[in-house]
């Protein structure tokens, strides 16, 4: 249960880079200093290949610290079973999935559905924990 945690880290490193390989190109171009990255939105300017990337690496601080919270409580209580397991990688699957969609594909409708797939499988697990401990 604990090495989906470590892919989706990975994952989440690799955007990183990617964010800065097509960022700080973006900024030089645009002649935009880093002092004018200083708040948010400052950088909107920033062609679309840019700033997707860049979108793409906040999301992922968003909902998979949910993820991480719930890999970690299903390994420490128990439940990480071969279901709960297939599940995060789904998850993780799912997410780099996402990132592909958003910052290749550009395809809104078709992100929200990756999204809601993913998010489907946090349930899926949070249910299956709900129901392991009882309650």
């Amino acid at each position: 249960m604990l090495t989906p945690i470590l892919a989706l880290v990975v994952w989440t490193l690799i955007v990183w880079i990617w964010m800065y390989a097509t960022r700080l190109p973006a900024m030089q171009a645009a002649k935009i200093s880093p002092q004018e990255g200083l708040h948010p939105g400052s950088l909107d300017r920033l062609p679309t290949g840019a700033r997707v990337v860049a979108d793409n690496y906040n999301h992922l601080h968003e909902q998979p610290t949910i993820f991480y919270a719930l890999a970690v409580y299903t390994h420490l209580a128990g439940s990480a079973d071969g279901i709960n397991v297939a599940l995060a990688w789904a998850y993780v699957a799912s997410r780099v999935v996402h990132s592909l969609v958003q910052i290749v594909v550009r395809n809104v409708t078709l992100r929200f559905m990756t999204f809601a797939a993913g998010t489907l499988m946090l349930m899926a697990i949070a249910v299956r924990d709900v129901l392991a401990s009882g309650g």
